[in-house]
């Protein structure tokens, strides 16, 4: 049995997840300086210590309506290759242990950014853990 430890993070009413190794840090809502003319789900730029960082606004990437009025996003502050991204979600969740044996990548019969985004889902105990495939999800910053 093989398990893998992932960072859970919320989207609305979804449970999503990526490997923790992924994850150089988690931190509350930031200063975003918009772009101009960037893509609709850059949300902007912010300031990490000194090194200016591209947010995604997640919900956009997953095609999900805009967070609700008065709430702030939290930012996961992932790596891929040389560049370091935030990924900002609705909140975070616990570091989980998923075993390789509950996994299942997405059906043929998903479509959309739910496809294009999500490696597959983990059986968890009353729900699913959907993995998101976070090299595509940055794809387009």
């Amino acid at each position: 049995m093989s398990t893998q430890q992932f960072a859970t993070f919320r989207l609305g009413e979804y449970l999503l997840g990526l490997e923790v190794e992924r994850v150089q840090e988690v931190l509350r809502h930031q200063r975003i300086t918009p772009v101009p003319q960037a893509d609709v789900a850059v949300a902007g730029l912010i300031n990490l210590r000194g090194q200016v960082v591209t947010a995604l606004d997640m919900r956009q990437r997953m095609a999900l309506p805009p967070r609700p009025g008065g709430e702030e996003p939290m930012n996961v502050v992932v790596r891929v290759d040389d560049e370091v991204l935030s990924l900002l979600v609705d909140s975070i969740g616990d570091v989980i242990d998923v075993d390789q044996e509950d996994f299942e990548v997405p059906p043929d019969t998903l479509s959309g950014p739910g496809r294009d985004l999500l490696r597959g889902a983990y059986k968890l105990d009353g729900a699913l853990l959907l993995a998101l495939d976070v090299d595509r999800a940055v794809e387009a910053a």
